[in-house]
């Protein structure tokens, strides 16, 4: 299988350290980004969440070294004018794409599949693994939702089929992104518009209307909110649903049994914080002694490294579609 990175930022960044250290059958085709390649190369070594790459990196003319691997390095603004010739996926992550008319140049500059790092409305399907991915089809242009809509959505899958969802609210304690500022500094959403690493910061979520879109025979059931909190990694889905059924177990053991079947869900029995969490491959880790049941209502916790899962997710979701 073969793939090109287009956007080589948080994301971008993390899936290459993915594909070099645990994906040696995936060849790397080219990566494109409008920075410096010496600052990308830089920014790939050092990282500040992951920490430094264990293997060399420079920047040569139009490669990335790193290790053994070369691998083309462009710097073109326009997606249409990349050869993406034998290219099974494309993965955008520049986090621009929104349109169906933008993400057609990756399959016009020859690739032969889009995948979206983000949510993007104009997509063929809106897919997420553990959760929908049924509906995959011919699709050639696929937007990967988000990080947050990656934890929940596959939770909710398995809580509907088992027990059936009346309604719920979900929270998500969501580390600070690239979209915050770091003083005080204008933004289109006021509370967006204060420092990100100072305050808790109340805000909405994509996930809210994405998990309409992911499982529509839930539409409308789920409601959700955000807090952006001063942490740089790991986040966390704090979800309040009312069951149509009870599980025949207390909940805690009936999610453990329904984690162990997923692909995507994980589990801690432990006393955890989010540093505890970071580089966890799972879309979501259910936090087991956070689980509390009263009635019909259940509150379930979970961890998710909104960068590293998500990653993971990119990559396993461009397998499938290249494995059509």
């Amino acid at each position: 299988m073969r793939v090109a990175l287009n956007g080589f930022g948080r994301i971008g960044r993390t899936i290459l350290r993915q594909l070099l250290t645990s994906h040696p059958d995936i060849d790397i085709a080219l990566i494109n980004d409008i920075a410096p390649p010496d600052t990308c190369a830089y920014l790939f070594r050092y990282d500040s969440v992951f920490g430094p790459f264990p293997q060399e990196v420079r920047a040569e003319p139009g490669v990335l070294s790193v290790g053994v691997h070369r691998i083309p390095f462009s710097r073109k603004p326009d997606l249409a004018d990349l050869d993406l010739s034998g290219v099974d996926v494309l993965l955008d992550c520049t986090g621009t794409i929104s349109t169906r008319a933008h993400a057609v140049q990756g399959l016009t500059a020859g690739a032969a599949n889009v995948l979206v790092s983000g949510p993007c409305d104009e997509a063929e399907r809106t897919l997420v693994l553990g959760a929908n991915e049924g509906e995959l089809g011919d699709a050639r242009i696929v937007s990967n939702a988000s990080c947050t809509t990656n934890a929940l959505a596959p939770l909710l899958r398995v809580l509907h089929d088992t027990c059936g969802i009346r309604q719920g609210h979900m929270t998500t304690i969501h580390c600070y992104t690239g979209s915050q500022p770091m003083v005080d500094a204008p933004r289109g959403d006021l509370a967006r518009s204060r420092a990100g690493a100072v305050s808790m910061v109340p805000t909405t979520t994509s996930a809210t209307h994405l998990i309409d879109h992911v499982l529509p025979d839930i539409a409308g059931r789920i409601s959700g909110a955000a807090v952006r909190v001063p942490v740089i990694s790991v986040s966390a889905v704090d979800l309040v649903v009312t069951l149509e059924s009870l599980p025949d177990r207390p909940l805690a053991q009936h999610l453990n049994t329904i984690a162990a079947r997923s692909a995507v869900l994980g589990v801690t029995r432990d006393a955890t914080v989010s540093t505890d969490l970071r580089a966890r491959p799972e879309s979501l880790v259910i936090a087991l002694p956070e689980t509390i049941q009263t009635g019909h209502q259940a509150r379930i916790f979970g961890w998710y490294d909104n960068e590293w899962g998500f990653s993971a997710r990119m990559i396993d979701m461009a397998r499938l579609m290249a494995a059509r």
